[in-house]
């Protein structure tokens, strides 16, 4: 597994937000450009729905998303920092509570 370049993946999600466009499209651009900039595997699920890229590998960690309309998800990416999986979490809350999965 090649290390994951957090700075990097970070500033390729604002600008995947930045962009906005449907919001299906937007939560699955924002794991393609984390699965860009190292991490293997990432999924977004919700009301049983999910949006996924790459396959489960190393440590997991999930992270609930709360948008602001009440809508609820999680965030699970092949990571092993919690902090990280939070930030990403916050940024694409509001993307959920429009998303469709």
């Amino acid at each position: 597994m090649s290390p994951v370049d957090y700075r990097g993946a970070l500033e390729a999600v604002e600008r995947v937000l930045n962009r906005g466009g449907e919001p299906r499209d937007v939560l699955s651009g924002v794991l393609e450009a984390l699965a860009a900039r190292g991490v293997t595997y990432g999924a977004i699920r919700s009301g049983g729905d999910e949006v996924a890229v790459g396959a489960p590998d190393g440590p997991l960690v999930s992270k609930p998303i709360v948008a602001g309309d009440g809508g609820r998800g999680t965030l699970t990416l092949a990571v092993d920092d919690e902090a990280f999986v939070e930030r990403v979490a916050t940024l694409v809350s509001p993307y959920l509570s429009r998303a469709a999965l």
